[in-house]
């Protein structure tokens, strides 16, 4: 098993399940060592990502570990199977910050995207200007090649939700962040056309939050939500100040869950929110 220097944000997440794994089972990590016939070296480094598993590794481990979650087993096992495949992202390695390529990673292999926006637009439907726009508020100020690139990325990103197989989608927006007027109102009546298209999709929900629904649960909060193959591989992305924040743990995803759940029962329906986001349209 060769040693990786930089693993992904996906590599990164199978080594921390089977780290897991191993927990739940109560082995220590000689414990391991002893069960695989390997090193506490060896195990260290799988369960930092640092080396790569194959599918029948995986499938060895979870044995060992007694799980006898096949779901789990087998969507572990597609995760580890192969080499890892060149996508799309990869160009922008070394050019955006790993977290960059981690979301569209993360994307890429969803099989259901919710998203919750209470400032910003959902970047997965975002037209180019408003995105520019956005990224030239960054602080510090971001040099003009970085700022391209970011566009460039993002754009690239919405291929899974405009692509010939597209993922489900499930957006939940305030209406502050219809309103916030990014490259003018020009760009925003265009971006707004945009929003009120695709939510036509059928595999797209937009849910619009009104300024008279009043206080709502998450507010404030910008909220990535990827569903996996199993409810475990689950992960959701926040924005911060500093980059983005990924959370995989059980009992922080469970609470997300039910705080998108709240989310939505404080939204417009689909036609409803449509019919805003033309009227806000028709206003600039």
């Amino acid at each position: 098993m060769a040693q990786r220097s930089a693993p992904t944000g996906r590599q990164r997440r199978l080594a921390t399940e089977v780290r897991r794994m191993r927990e739940q089972a109560g082995v220590s990590i000689q414990g391991a060592a002893t069960l695989l016939g390997s090193d506490r070296t060896m195990i260290s480094n799988i369960e930092a990502g640092r080396t790569g598993l194959s599918a029948d590794r995986v499938r060895q481990i979870a044995c060992h570990y007694g799980c006898g979650d096949s779901a789990l087993i087998d969507a572990l096992a597609e995760m580890a199977g192969g080499r890892r495949a060149k996508h799309w992202w990869d160009e922008y390695r070394g050019k955006l910050p790993d977290g960059h390529l981690d979301i569209s990673e993360m994307e890429h292999f969803a099989t259901r995207i919710r998203t919750a926006q209470t400032v910003h637009l959902p970047g997965l439907f975002q037209i180019e200007d408003h995105a520019r726009a956005i990224f030239e508020f960054a602080v510090p100020r971001l040099p003009r090649l970085e700022v391209e690139l970011r566009v460039a990325h993002r754009m690239g990103r919405q291929a899974v939700v405009t692509g010939e197989r597209p993922t489900p989608y499930l957006g939940i927006i305030h209406e502050a962040a219809l309103r916030l007027a990014f490259g003018g109102r020009e760009v925003t009546r265009r971006q707004l056309d945009y929003l009120a298209e695709v939510s036509e999709l059928a595999h797209v929900t937009l849910l619009v939050i009104p300024f008279h629904a009043g206080a709502f649960h998450g507010a404030g909060q910008s909220i990535l939500y990827t569903e996996g193959p199993v409810t475990q591989l689950d992960t959701v992305q926040l924005d911060t100040s500093f980059g983005g924040h990924f959370i995989d743990a059980p009992t922080p995803l469970t609470n997300y869950r039910s705080l998108l759940h709240l989310m939505e029962s404080s939204a417009l329906t689909p036609d409803e929110s449509r019919d805003l986001i033309r009227s806000i349209a028709r206003e600039l």
